[in-house]
């Protein structure tokens, strides 16, 4: 069946994006997409792109890294393929093409950095913090203390990290558990923000948090399961409620002084969340654009159809259409580009 990704949105959403000169991207496993959000002529335009139960997304100037179901994929900026890509309805202003895949097998990684020359990921089968190269599925680099053995059980559901310096600095999970799945016993409020590599447990008592960020120097992170955006007070191992929007949120990403947010329906079958309490507002997934410094919501974006989950949300800054040109474009197969060339492949004559 043909998804259709049906969306509604306030007209302050392209403007926005207009104004900022920039596009979004959402990752939603569920529907199996990377959705790329842009704005034209003030009409919402999106572009999905097809991937193996998408995760976390990092970007690093021309570089990025897309966390799937059992690789990761690697993609290159490259303007100079535009006569190859863009046609009369589409008008591409960064391109990245897929360059390398990572076979990793089924990790569920979910947030993904580069830094420190290597691509960290938070390998949650594995309750760790990975790297990742063409030798092995992954490199454990640091585990909670509370982890006592490196194995596929997903025992806290370590989920979120944040670098400083080119390193992890934060991460969160779920509970502090050390048993097979144990986070699923009792979630609501056993979630941890911890320290790298001290391991000191800076919050506890959280509600799922996720997508630890800093913003002005400043770390914020999401309990989703009470729809909270809070700031972390690490002076005084503390935090400070920013916004509640009272429906579960998951994916943060800062530009200027906007916050990005991504929401996710809860459905009527699942297992995991039926017990929220923001259950009967969380009935469709998309994004909220939220002002740090007037504390409002600038605008929204609901989806009405096929998506329902949403785990990453970013930003293409001075961008404003992007395209992610996977390798199953049969038409860019015989594109070779190098420094300051692209070529396409001539075709055997006869």
């Amino acid at each position: 069946m043909k998804q259709s990704f049906e969306l509604s949105y306030s007209n302050a959403i392209t403007t926005f994006l207009e104004e900022q000169k920039m596009c979004l991207f959402i990752t939603t496993y569920q529907a199996g997409k990377l959705i790329i959000i842009s704005s034209k002529d003030g009409q919402l335009i999106q572009t999905p792109i097809s991937f193996k139960k998408p995760m976390g997304i990092a970007i690093d100037g021309t570089k990025m890294a897309v966390a799937c179901l059992d690789e990761l994929c690697f993609f290159s900026k490259n303007e100079n393929t535009a006569p190859f890509v863009n046609n009369e309805d589409q008008q591409y202003d960064a391109i990245y093409l897929q360059r390398a895949t990572y076979h990793t097998g089924t990790l569920d990684v979910h947030d993904l950095c580069f830094g420190d020359g290597m691509i960290w990921g938070i390998n949650t089968l594995f309750s760790c913090i990975s790297v990742f190269d063409i030798n092995h599925s992954f490199r454990p680099k640091w585990k909670p203390p509370f982890i006592s053995q490196l194995v596929p059980e997903d025992r806290c559901h370590l989920n979120g990290m944040v670098l400083k310096d080119g390193v992890p600095k934060y991460v969160t999970a779920l509970s502090e558990d050390d048993v097979k799945q144990g986070w699923r016993k009792n979630k609501l409020n056993t979630g941890v923000l911890m320290e790298v590599p001290s391991g000191e447990i800076i919050l506890s008592g959280l509600s799922m948090p996720h997508s630890p960020r800093f913003y002005k120097d400043e770390l914020y992170l999401l309990e989703s399961g009470t729809g909270s955006l809070v700031k972390v007070n690490l002076a005084e191992n503390s935090r400070e409620l920013v916004v509640s929007f009272d429906c579960f949120i998951r994916g943060l990403s800062f530009h200027e002084h906007y916050a990005i947010i991504g929401k996710s329906q809860i459905r009527e079958t699942s297992t995991d969340f039926n017990d929220l309490p923001i259950k009967e507002n969380s009935k469709h997934a998309g994004v909220i654009i939220f002002c740090m410094k007037t504390q409002k919501i600038i605008g929204e974006i609901h989806y009405t159809a096929d998506v329902q989950e949403i785990f990453d949300v970013g930003v293409f800054e001075n961008v404003v259409n992007a395209v992610v040109v996977t390798n199953e474009i049969e038409k860019l197969k015989d594109v070779i580009t190098f420094p300051g060339n692209v070529f396409k492949r001539m075709e055997k004559e006869g």
